[in-house]
């Protein structure tokens, strides 16, 4: 798109409304960053919107909101002289033009304010300084200080000032930078990347969160390998995820290699953002061999080996997490989960499928059992064409066997067929461990085959059990 259609693509009626009050109090007002950026790329999935106004932005959201006789409340931050309000699908961000200075130690800047170019100057990327004006007298004409435009049009992601004082001012720069590489397929140019070799340390000073939030974007994209590739090869990763860079590299003993883990594990996340948009399930698939570092080991004979690297995995994830302030509820969970499981589809893939294996993944899965197999599948990462035929294939087995099976047993959202109060009135109990031991005992046979999926079998072994522990029986009633 990039200039054509510009002045129609603004013709609607909040930016109307934002005119007139910004031509009532003699202030000049233009749309700018990335919605700017998205609409001339022919992109219009942006829902944020950012208003520069030359002057007092808060009281420009003020007046703006009174004329769209909005319910909800404006927003005010006074600190940094914005303030914004939602509106049908949109959220409007007001901001007054400034300039920024930073101290060494923080990210926070000391806020006064500044004009048209100032602003400007303060943004992270040229392709982000962009402004359509919403002025009467330039009604859509476009502000294009940095030369954004050809940046868009060249596909480079590039500072609008010098890179080493940008990235130092704000280090989160450096990961929005290839945040943007990632959502946009962009390339950094070589100054710029420059600027994230020099400035890399400097993302110490940046809080977990917003890190963590970045990392969320990258990991959102289409292809988040883009974004992870930048920041490996700029020695950010090796900060802020060190587990994962510690996977890079291939060892050679006695003539045998293993895959580079890392670059696998950025294919294969790859591959999962083609089948699910699940941040959690991405997230598994980025951390799935995480293990795999710690657990390395050459034994003569046999190779390379990393036994227990998934439950070693899913240990490392809660002390990711968390160092990323990074949600530690059921979120975590699901991840340590799918890590933890992430080889035992494998492993029924490649050997004779018995119906009690296949019992005890569903069971293990549960209600996470279709993620835990999309995983596996995008794990396939062979370039030779026979053999991803034939693993795909493999799984396409397994799944068909869960089906036949899950359909027959019922073992998915799996109750017991006997509860431990029945157990406690059958034996005259209180609560005790006999009580823990018959229900295991119960569920393992059911997993094993070798009683069906139902009271009356649960109750015969029930019985069966709880005379070999030494109970005595009295009849249910």
């Amino acid at each position: 798109m990039f200039l054509d259609n510009i002045k129609e693509s603004i013709n609607n009626e909040i930016f109307k409304i934002i005119s007139e009050c910004c031509e009532e109090n003699t202030l000049e007002c233009y749309v700018i960053g990335g919605y700017v950026r998205d609409l001339l790329i022919g992109k219009k999935s942006a829902k944020d919107i950012d208003i520069l106004v030359v002057g007092n932005g808060i009281k420009i959201a003020e007046n703006v909101a009174k004329k769209l006789k909005l319910k909800s409340k404006v927003t005010v931050f006074k600190n940094f002289g914005t303030a914004m309000f939602k509106y049908k699908n949109f959220e409007i961000e007001f901001v007054g033009t400034r300039k920024e200075s930073y101290n060494k130690n923080s990210r926070n800047p000391q806020v006064s304010p500044g004009s048209l170019k100032d602003d400007l100057n303060r943004r992270d990327y040229t392709i982000n300084t962009i402004g359509i004006s919403l002025n009467k007298n330039s009604w859509g004409k476009v502000i294009d200080e940095f030369n954004g435009i050809d940046d868009l049009k060249n596909k480079v992601i590039r500072t609008p000032l010098e890179p080493k004082k940008t990235f130092s001012d704000d280090p989160l720069r450096m990961l929005r930078g290839a945040r943007f590489a990632s959502q946009l397929n962009f390339k950094i140019d070589k100054k710029s990347f420059d600027g994230l070799i020099s400035e890399k340390d400097r993302i110490k000073i940046v809080s977990p969160e917003r890190i963590s939030e970045e990392i969320n974007k990258i990991i959102n994209t289409e292809k988040p390998s883009i974004g992870f590739k930048i920041l490996e090869s700029a020695g950010l990763l090796k900060i802020i995820l060190p587990e994962l860079t510690d996977l890079k590299g291939i060892e050679e003993i006695e003539g045998q290699k293993h895959k580079d883990n890392f670059f696998h594990t950025l294919e294969v996340l790859d591959n999962i953002c083609n089948n699910t948009s699940n941040l959690w399930l991405r997230w598994a698939a980025l951390l799935h061999d995480i293990g795999k570092a710690p657990t390395k080991k050459f034994v003569k004979k046999i190779g390379w080996t990393f036994h227990g690297h998934e439950l070693k995995g899913s240990k490392m994830a809660y002390r990711i997490f968390k160092r990323l302030n990074l949600p530690l509820n059921n979120k975590l969970k699901y991840v340590q989960k799918i890590i933890y499981l992430s080889s035992r589809p494998i492993i029924l893939s490649n050997n004779n499928i018995t119906d009690s294996a296949i019992r005890r993944l569903i069971f293990d899965a549960n209600e996470d059992l279709d993620d835990l197999l999309t995983l596996c599948e995008a794990d396939i990462t062979t370039k030779n064409p026979s053999r991803f035929k034939k693993y795909l294939n493999n799984f396409q087995i397994v799944r068909e066997k869960i089906k036949i099976v899950e359909e027959r047993d019922s073992i998915r959202n799996f109750q017991p067929p006997i509860s431990g109060e029945e157990i406690m009135k059958y034996f005259k109990l209180r609560p005790s461990k006999e009580i823990g031991i018959i229900k295991e005992f119960i569920k393992n046979s059911i997993l094993d085959g070798k009683i069906k999926n139902d009271k009356e079998s649960a109750k015969l072994l029930m019985i069966e059990k709880g005379k070999s522990l030494g109970l005595k029986s009295n009849s249910i009633e």
